[in-house]
């Protein structure tokens, strides 16, 4: 992390809220050990005929920056078994959970396997990650979000999660601004069950930083717990109002 980063991560608490995670899964873990096995989830998705041919077809062995990266199954399991157990996903009772730009649909295989109900909704133009979720059993409803167009009806959830989040891209000159947050947050929550929570973890734009000054402000106004590029709600905060 760049010293300016730091700097300015200490001024406005986020430090303080950085280490208060870390101290709580840091407990979590030595108390409640997870049941996530990622060596055996590895071991579940390469006992597959169909992922070595997978490999073979998108070129496991050079796989760049593009989707076949993803094909690295040591790096990317682990990585959403750490989101799961970051959203305590590992000791919970069955939960709906909604994955908005699900990718090859590896977090979602991880939920599913300890039992909670799953669907991913992302578009279709990487032919891989459509094999990857057939293989994964991995439901998945094909939708592009865009500005100020209404989600499909896709029912409840108990968490709703976007990472790497890319549907914000950029739109005529720049990134969404508050008028499309706000409505995509004031159309989402009818998708959040009671007590439900929505994780966002958002890329940085072009000047480094995950949100401008006035977009962190306006989701702090509607009741987010921002955590450097983790943006989350609770379902009672997301349905307030913008101020």
């Amino acid at each position: 992390m760049r010293l300016e980063e730091k700097i300015k991560k200490l001024i406005d608490g986020q430090a303080f809220a950085s280490i208060t995670r870390h101290v709580r899964s840091l407990f979590h873990r030595l108390f409640f050990p997870s049941p996530i096995k990622p060596k055996r989830i590895i071991a579940s998705i390469e006992g597959h005929n169909r992922f070595h041919e997978i490999c073979d077809r998108y070129g496991m062995e050079d796989p760049g920056e593009g989707p076949p990266k993803f094909l690295n199954l040591k790096r990317w399991i682990r990585r959403n078994a750490k989101r799961v157990r970051e959203l305590r996903l590992d000791d919970q009772k069955r939960q709906r959970v909604l994955d908005l730009g699900c990718g090859p649909g590896y977090f979602l295989y991880i939920c599913r396997c300890l039992g909670h109900d799953v669907l991913g909704i992302d578009i279709d133009e990487v032919p891989m990650y459509g094999e990857l979720t057939q293989l994964l059993e991995v439901p998945r409803v094909i939708w592009r979000i865009e500005p100020f167009v209404p989600l499909p009806d896709l029912g409840q959830f108990d968490v709703i999660t976007s990472f790497l989040t890319c549907f914000n891209e950029p739109i005529g000159p720049g990134l969404w601004g508050i008028a499309e947050w706000d409505f995509f947050l004031e159309d989402i929550r009818r998708h959040v069950l009671p007590n439900g929570r929505l994780w966002f973890e958002l890329n940085r734009q072009s000047d480094g930083q995950p949100y401008s000054p006035a977009l962190k402000r306006f989701f702090e106004s509607r009741g987010a717990r921002i955590d450097l590029y983790r943006v989350m709600f609770t379902s009672d905060r997301v349905a307030r109002s913008s101020a």
